[in-house]
């Protein structure tokens, strides 16, 4: 989405603390930035790795952050930092089923409706405002697999949607 000539964002760095993440392929693959900040080597020393995440960050000149697929606590610290300018997505109707294994959770409860939630980061993980939701039916035959599935396509959909309206705004 971003490749649109009238998208009002660029992706100038794709960061990932995974050296294995398929989004640094995709990104390589278009030509955008990738840095690799393996969090392995922190520890629990998360703000030890956020010092470098941050330099990395202030390299590429990085005004807005768009989390994916990202399962690593940030400090409160420095979500502060950058409130109202990092953006997650998160594979449920938010405020409903925060957290990890989100599609097991809508399946053990028994929900009909599923989906994926775009909002800003706050120091409470998945709590912060809603940015978007996209919405979806949950089959009586899913599992945590098969919905995760359809509930990524909803976020494909979503997340450009969101980062346009947010970096439209700024």
């Amino acid at each position: 989405a971003a490749a649109a000539e009238d998208f009002p964002a660029e992706i100038v760095v794709v960061i990932s603390n995974r050296a294995d993440a398929g989004g640094l392929e995709k990104a390589s693959a278009s030509g955008i930035p990738t840095v690799t900040i393996e969090s392995k080597s922190f520890g629990k020393d998360r703000a030890a790795f956020e010092v470098v995440l941050q330099a990395s960050l202030n390299q590429y000149k990085v005004d807005l952050i768009c989390l994916g697929g990202f399962m690593r606590l940030l400090t409160a610290e420095f979500v502060q930092r950058w409130y109202g300018q990092m953006l997650n997505i998160h594979p449920s109707l938010l405020p409903s089923f925060p957290g990890l294994d989100p599609q097991d959770q809508a399946l053990r409860a028994g929900v009909k409706i599923s989906g994926a939630t775009v909002h800003f980061v706050i120091p409470a993980t998945d709590a912060g405002p809603i940015v978007m939701q996209g919405a979806l039916a949950v089959h009586d035959d899913d599992t945590p697999d098969t919905l995760a599935q359809r509930i990524l396509e909803v976020e494909h959909r979503i997340y450009p949607a969101a980062l346009w309206l947010v970096a439209s705004a700024q």
